[in-house]
């Protein structure tokens, strides 16, 4: 295996997937890239460069550079999966979901189900969520709570490079609609990934820790914050067991169940507001079926509820930190 950035590895994903299936396209605003470099299309690859490349290897008809049109992108990929193409549509950011969230949950999630199971929707949305990088309160959102609540739609938050590129190949398989959440603070985050194409079944959550004394359950880019408070827990001689869930719909409550029953104690780490957010589900979920294993009460380490701030201070602070989870830990540990 080589050393291979979140970026390079999502890169990669789309690249094998387009050489082994004709009917993938990616399409989005300046996917092809260009503007900022030299004036050649394809040198830049999108915001962050994750579609770099693409463009000279498939050309305009696969790598569709479309008008600023949100509405416009994901209505024509909805149409496009319905064909027979398999489109991976590039929503840049998530917090511009509004512009075309009738096209994402009242009409794909919903083609299989309104068509009695006859329609195939194999529509793959990419997008950029979270805080970090100073883009301010509309461009810094996490939605997927929003998205993970609509039925027909499979919602992916990959955590590391390794999983970014098994669970986009299984995502642009898939035959209903997936969207595909990358966490731009990990895009520069290196991991082992194989050279090879592989997937990763949606449903099947990471153990990256074990632990016997708190399971902390963490999405996206708050996995990595909960190893390091893991790590530090393990210095006050608590044993932390990390659960990365993978994806949130379908979610992987077989798994938290079990490692609740064992460790009897649980901490949900979710970069949303705290109303409404995969902690608040996770924690009803367990409390709902799980309740006898606890042998505290479940620990909710969530973003507080303001708009992301601009300010690199206060921004920093907005996110949930190591120092946030290792607490909520002790307060449940050291009772």
């Amino acid at each position: 295996m080589s050393k291979k950035s979140y970026r390079q590895a999502i890169n990669e994903a789309l690249a094998q997937e387009m050489r082994r299936d004709p009917n993938v396209v990616v399409m989005g605003i300046d996917v092809g890239g260009g503007q900022g470099g030299s004036g050649e299309t394809g040198e830049v690859g999108g915001v962050l460069g994750v579609t770099r490349g693409l463009y000279p290897e498939f050309g305009p008809s696969r790598v569709i550079d479309t008008p600023i049109s949100e509405s416009a992108i994901i209505g024509a990929a909805a149409g496009a999966a319905l064909t027979g193409l398999r489109p991976v549509a590039e929503l840049m950011f998530i917090d511009f979901l509004g512009v075309c969230l009738d096209q994402l949950y009242n009409q794909a999630a919903k083609f299989r189900y309104m068509f009695g199971g006859k329609a195939k929707t194999p529509l793959v949305m990419r997008s950029m969520i979270g805080a970090g990088l100073r883009a301010g309160a509309q461009h810094s959102q996490t939605l997927h709570p929003w998205l993970t609540s609509v039925p027909g739609l499979k919602v992916v938050m990959p955590s590391n490079a390794y999983d970014a590129k098994g669970l986009l190949i299984q995502a642009i398989r898939d035959d209903d609609p997936v969207v595909f959440l990358e966490s731009k603070v990990l895009y520069d985050t290196v991991d082992e990934v194989p050279d090879e194409a592989y997937r990763i079944p949606f449903g099947e959550a990471n153990v990256v820790r074990e632990g016997k004394d708190v399971t902390i359950v963490a999405f996206g880019a708050m996995v990595p914050r909960a190893m390091v408070a893991a790590a530090a827990l393990a210095k006050a001689k608590i044993s932390a067991e990390v659960i990365d869930p993978r994806t949130t719909s379908p979610l992987d409550t077989e798994t938290i169940l079990e490692s609740v029953a064992k460790t009897g104690r649980l901490v949900v780490v979710d970069e949303s507001p705290p109303r409404c957010s995969l902690a608040a589900d996770v924690a009803a979920f367990v409390a709902q079926h799980g309740f006898a294993s606890l042998k505290a009460p479940i620990q909710q380490v969530t973003c507080p509820h303001v708009p992301v701030p601009f300010a690199p201070a206060l921004e920093d602070a907005y996110v949930p930190s190591p120092e946030a989870i290792e607490q909520a830990a002790l307060a449940i540990c050291v009772r």
